[in-house]
């Protein structure tokens, strides 16, 4: 769809999304969003009350991409954990290596929301603890001892890698990263299995731009 055949509302959380995205949620005004979205800043209050509502709206639709990125990977492999595992590591790899991508929504709006009580931030640190469950859970299923301690360290790497790549390069980063977790998996230096999340008989992982 383009952007002209959509909503006024539609047009906002278009713009708003891209901008937060790219330039953070305080460097970025009702103004700009209005401009961007080809629009003035009373149709904004219309269907937001305030810009901080805006910005929760946003984060709240990037955690439910998350969610619905999971229930695919376990759509895809049921009953088969490290699979499911596996494709949650190349959704971050791939999403390193997309052209223009600045790591997790989520988490980098995190260092701009310091109250713990904005509804924002609640929405950010319950995906994250959600998250953690799902990878400790998943970890146990595979047979990984201490599944709390390695979701802890696969947790870490996820949301590491994605600051780290801006920096280091995204190809070196994301190798290293597919290397932990084949080590971690007892499965580096072997052949992908046939769920091979890479472009085996069910083709590519599903990710989305602003993941994980």
């Amino acid at each position: 769809m383009t952007t002209s055949a959509l909503s006024p509302r539609e047009r906002i959380i278009e713009a708003a999304q891209s901008l937060f995205y790219r330039e953070g949620i305080r460097g970025i005004g009702v103004e700009a969003i209005a401009s961007a979205a080809n629009t003035n800043k009373m149709a904004i209050y219309r269907h937001f009350d305030t810009k901080d509502d805006l910005v929760t709206y946003w984060l709240a639709s990037v955690a439910q991409e998350y969610e619905q990125m999971w229930a695919h990977w376990e759509n895809l492999y049921p009953g088969d954990p490290a699979s499911q595992l596996k494709a949650l590591v190349q959704s971050v790899v791939q999403r390193l290596r997309t052209e223009g991508n600045r790591g997790c929504a989520l988490a980098n709006s995190l260092a701009e929301l310091p109250d713990e009580n904005h509804p924002a931030r609640v929405v950010i640190d319950r995906h994250k603890n959600a998250q953690l469950q799902r990878i400790q859970t998943l970890c146990g299923q595979a047979g990984l001892g201490n599944p709390e301690h390695c979701a802890m360290i696969l947790h870490l790497c996820f949301e590491g890698a994605q600051i780290a790549a801006q920096s280091l390069g995204a190809d070196r980063v994301a190798t290293q990263l597919e290397n932990l977790v084949d080590a971690m998996l007892g499965t580096r230096g072997a052949a992908r299995s046939r769920h091979d999340v890479k472009g085996g008989r069910h083709g590519k992982a599903h990710v989305t731009k602003r993941s994980v």
